[in-house]
């Protein structure tokens, strides 16, 4: 007994002493502060397009039947697996049991069924509801299937259903969400200060394996000296998705940070409205295609952070074709073709979102235009007008802007987009696109959706947006790339 005494003294002793040296590891951290640009206009992706949404709930708050992972892969998610008819127009899917909502409520098949008839009924606002075009009939047959039955097959299916607008939600909590968001992921919402900062924490009953993260906050910082300062200053954790590549050499200067530049699905563009005139004839619109020094706008706008494109679509999805030679800068050319076209003394309305990269780039792109006789009057606007005026009532002549969305070119098939592009050609090449599985016939397609575009130039397509993160360096498990615009913190934990 005595010596046992003395054993336990001995080791009470080595651990005051380990304290009193700072011997001992502190337990790694379990918060998160991570800066985003823009504050989300609500919290509900299966009913609003603005990519902050995203940021803030995909594959945290909310998740699909399938997800997208860190390099641009579909992974299972709330289902385990699936089967897929000879024909490709049935799909099984196979559910997994013993998920919750954050609300306790249970998940099951009929959950699945009341997320998709709500996203392709006649009075949804889901911002991919084309993607439920092709379904035909939605049942189930016990808790954990779901059957659905196409009307053509449909070869972006799985992928589609790994969309923010495709994330499963309850009918109990589901009118709910823009403010009080209940979904099945490993983070659940807490509070939202309006203004500042969103707050998430850990699911504890969450399906998965636990995140490592107990308290997240989102906080909005669109200034790009502000976030610059909070990062420094270490207020902030992580910028993920920096607004300016500026300053990016400073924190890669600094110890205390790790930077990444990335790739994005960011395609950056002067989007053109299609149907008003003269921008209606497709002369015109080559005419300010050929105008714009790509180079000229990545420099200025980008400190040359970002790569040139010719259509709508990443260099790194499959089925690229480089088309960035089919308008090389050639003023004179763009003089011709208005010429051509009868067009003098025009007189465009650029309208310019609160980003960085159009600030800066306006100004760039209505020199150049300039330079070919065309007048441009630049419209700064804040993100709830741009919505309105342009995205929504399409009152606008020019505008510069970044579709993120991977693999988008149904837009172009789109009769009410704000492009205001109408082309029976496009639409069939299209339609035929979507009903086609085959591997390789799909990519000859894609190609050639990229060619008419470029050939139609219904708009100017700039560069390829790069993904700008900075962060602690302790910080491990932040997406480098970014596939999707998200910030998936499933896997992110501090190291010791």
């Amino acid at each position: 007994m005595p010596q046992r005494i003395a054993l336990l003294v001995f080791f009470a002793v080595l651990a005051l002493s380990g304290l009193a040296s700072g011997t001992l590891q502190a337990a790694p951290r379990t918060d998160l502060t991570l800066a985003i640009r823009l504050e989300p206009p609500h919290l509900d992706p299966t009913t609003g397009s603005a990519a902050a949404i995203g940021e803030v709930t995909y594959a945290n708050l909310f998740e699909g039947l399938t997800r997208i992972d860190r390099n641009g892969q579909v992974q299972p998610a709330l289902a385990e697996s699936w089967d897929i008819s000879d024909d490709g127009l049935t799909y099984l899917f196979h559910l997994r049991s013993g998920v919750t909502f954050h609300d306790g409520s249970t998940f099951s098949s009929s959950d699945v069924l009341f997320s998709f008839e709500r996203a392709r009924a006649n009075d949804s606002t889901n911002p991919q509801k084309s993607f439920f075009d092709a379904i035909d009939a939605i049942d189930s047959t016990d808790p954990f299937s779901v059957r659905i039955r196409l009307k053509r097959p449909d070869g972006s299916l799985i992928s589609h259903l790994a969309w923010p607008g495709a994330v499963i939600v309850s009918a109990q909590s589901a009118n709910d969400n823009q403010t009080l968001p209940v979904g099945t992921g490993p983070f659940r919402f807490v509070d939202w200060d309006k203004g500042t900062s969103i707050t998430l924490k850990r699911n504890e009953f969450y399906w998965g394996k636990a995140p490592k993260l107990d308290r997240v906050t989102f906080t909005f910082i669109n200034d790009v000296d502000a976030a610059a300062q909070a990062i420094l200053s270490e207020k902030i954790d992580a910028y993920p998705t920096f607004p300016s590549p500026d300053v990016m050499a400073q924190f890669r200067a600094d110890k205390r940070f790790l930077t990444a530049i990335g790739n994005t699905e960011g395609k950056t563009l002067l989007a053109i409205n299609n149907g008003k005139k003269p921008l209606d004839d497709v002369r015109v619109r080559q005419a300010l295609a050929y105008a714009i020094d790509r180079k000229a706008v990545i420099d200025g706008a980008m400190s040359g952070l970002g790569q040139p494109i010719g259509s709508h679509y990443s260099p790194s999805d499959p089925g690229y074709v480089d088309l960035t030679g089919q308008y090389a800068y050639d003023p004179y050319h763009s003089k011709a073709l208005l010429r051509e076209a009868g067009v003098t003394d025009l007189k465009l309305r650029l309208v310019l979102p609160p980003t960085d990269y159009a600030k800066r780039g306006g100004d760039i792109i209505a020199q150049q235009l300039k330079a070919i006789g065309i007048t441009v009057d630049l419209v700064p606007v804040d993100w709830d007008t741009w919505r309105s005026s342009v995205f929504n009532a399409r009152d606008y002549d020019l505008t510069l802007i970044t579709h993120s969305d991977p693999q988008d070119l149904d837009l172009y098939a789109r009769d009410d987009y704000y492009f205001n592009y109408h082309s029976e050609a496009y639409k069939a090449l299209y339609q035929e696109l979507s009903e086609t599985t085959d591997p390789a016939k799909r990519l000859d397609l894609i190609g050639k959706a990229q060619k008419l575009i470029a050939d139609d130039s219904v708009n100017v397509f700039l560069f390829m947006t790069p993904k700008c993160g900075v962060w602690n360096a302790k910080l491990k498990g932040l997406w480098e790339n970014a596939p999707l615009s998200v910030n998936d913190l499933s896997d992110v934990e501090w190291s010791e």
